[in-house]
């Protein structure tokens, strides 16, 4: 579905990617994950045309989208969740999530992605600045899910999560990927995002360093060291 090759990207004179190979199949949830400033976030800001890149490519479905808008890619299904949440917080939770599917989906899809999250579907008509940070994250994920993503794009969604919260959004998003949705996630608890993907990659300075299951990722004592602390 998703063929990324050879990416770079840059930052004025820094160099934020280094020649990026990435793949992601349809009804795959592959992890992506690396320190701090390792360039994560840069990969996905550039999966949906936020970044520039300066060589490489990314074509979506064989489809080459170096021309392509923000908004255009998103009209072919490819949503991010931003990191920081960054809902709307004079708004209702409805209409945070109505706003959702302003370039792609359906607005009458409302019930059923309020359904996937009962705290939301309780606060509908509360402004969304008064939810809690992991109710202001399923917030995103749901007006994410509102454009009804072919591929969804979810980074560091347990960022500043207790660790409840944190299992509690992961097992949301194992349950988007049993419903079919294709999904790349980014996320520093590197333990928490191998262990549901099917396949991961390591990003060290720009780069992929490692790639390989999810499970076999795991295992790995180079990853246990770097970003488990193990």
């Amino acid at each position: 579905m998703l063929e990324v090759s050879s990416l770079d990207s840059r930052y004025g004179r820094i160099q934020a990617l280094r020649g990026v190979d990435l793949n992601v199949a349809g009804g795959e949830l592959v992890a992506l994950v690396g320190a701090n400033g390792a360039g994560k976030t840069t990969l996905l800001r550039a999966l949906s045309g936020v970044q520039p890149v300066s060589g490489g490519a990314i074509r979506f479905e064989g489809q080459d989208l170096a021309r392509l808008t923000t908004r255009e890619r998103v009209q072919l299904g490819i949503v991010q969740v931003p990191e920081g949440r960054q809902v709307f917080e004079p708004l209702s939770v409805e209409d945070n999530l109505r706003l959702g599917a302003f370039a792609r989906g359906r607005a009458d899809a409302l019930e059923s992605v309020l359904a996937l999250f009962p705290a939301l579907l309780q606060k509908r008509h509360q402004a969304a600045g008064t939810l809690s940070g992991g109710q202001q994250q399923m917030l995103a994920i749901g007006r994410a899910l509102m454009a009804q993503p072919r591929l969804l794009l979810l980074d560091e969604p347990s960022m500043g999560l207790a660790p409840r919260l944190v299992a509690e959004i992961f097992a949301q998003i194992e349950a988007l990927k049993a419903g079919g949705t294709t999904i790349l996630l980014v996320d520093q608890n590197a333990r928490a995002a191998l262990a549901i993907a099917d396949r991961g990659y390591v990003m060290e300075t720009g780069r992929i360093v490692l790639q390989g299951p999810g499970a076999e990722l795991l295992r790995n004592p180079q990853v246990q060291q770097a970003y488990m602390g193990m």
